[in-house]
């Protein structure tokens, strides 16, 4: 990519999108564009298809999506579903008639089996049943994945597909009610240390392993490959390393400085058991995370409460 080519980041106040801007213009690339939602419904199509014939952006990044935890994908699986699909349907087809160069489709490892073998390999796709508690949101991120594959097939697109690992970092949603583990875990035991609790709750019985990744290595990779991968098989990206929620807890217990204790709820879902990525594929083009978890969880908590208004 040319430092002055017209590139589109769809998403950019979210986690991801912000991040990928971040590192773009940390780079000096001089054409970014972006649209707030209130700007651009990406769910209309007629909008989104003006929006690219007006700008004609080279490149895009597909970070746009309505996403959210366990309690938010299994309470209004509707809404995870139609937004989703919309939203591809519209930016990916958009991107083919205006003659964009390259697009990457940020897709999620929760598109792979429930009970895929681990670390999951980027061929475990479609090889089981999903995880009930998201499917349907996987089942749009995969609708999104086989969409850029046809385009490529049939009209010769580059549109490239990755998968990143459980994300976190400056920017999450820490709303309780739909944010993800490590945001929620952040939260909960910061307002357990101001109102002095004795005790906080987490979901599930602690056991399950998830793997985490910065959301600022994610932006890495993504600009790394949107440099040095133009195939339209799916790649993973990861750290390929995990760790079980009960130990997850416990570091951020220690990092926010709450000295209660953990109680784990047993009669909430635990979701997948494990959920580890093979990154060799990626690995191999060069590519590897630079934050570490501890470093990155203490980053995160300083924005959250530089950043809270609670």
């Amino acid at each position: 990519m040319d430092r002055d080519a017209k590139i589109y980041v769809a998403g950019h106040q979210g986690l991801v999108g912000s991040a990928i801007l971040r590192k773009l213009t940390s780079e000096g690339y001089t054409s970014i564009l972006t649209k707030s939602h209130s700007e651009l419904d990406l769910t209309d199509s007629a909008a989104t298809f003006d929006f690219f014939n007006r700008q004609h952006p080279e490149y895009v990044f597909l970070a746009a999506a309505k996403v959210g935890g366990i309690l938010a994908n299994n309470t209004y699986p509707a809404n995870f579903i139609r937004e989703n699909l919309l939203i591809e349907t519209n930016v990916i087809d958009s991107a083919y008639r205006f003659g964009v160069k390259k697009l990457l489709f940020l897709g999620s490892s929760c598109i792979y089996p429930k009970f895929a073998k681990q670390p999951i390999k980027e061929d475990s796709l479609l090889s089981g049943i999903l995880e009930e508690t998201n499917e349907a949101y996987a089942i749009a991120k995969i609708a999104g994945i086989k969409m850029c594959q046809a385009y490529n097939k049939q009209y010769k697109a580059n549109f490239i597909s990755v998968m990143p690992t459980n994300l976190y970092g400056p920017g999450d949603n820490f709303d309780l009610e739909s944010s993800h583990v490590l945001p929620a875990l952040i939260r909960k035991f910061h307002e357990a240390k101001l109102h002095n609790q004795k005790c906080v709750t987490v979901w599930g019985t602690g056991t399950p392993r998830r793997e985490f990744l910065h959301v600022d290595d994610l932006s890495d990779a993504c600009v790394f490959l949107m440099k040095n991968y133009d195939s339209p098989e799916i790649i993973n990206i990861g750290c390929g390393k995990d760790i079980t929620i009960k130990e997850l807890a416990e570091l951020v217990k220690n990092i926010v400085g709450y000295t209660g204790s953990i109680v784990f709820d047993d009669s909430k879902p635990d979701g997948t058991p494990r959920k580890l990525l093979d990154v060799s594929r990626l690995y191999s083009l060069g590519w590897q995370p630079k934050i570490s978890l501890e470093e990155g969880i203490r980053s995160t908590y300083k924005w959250f409460t530089d950043n809270y208004n609670g």
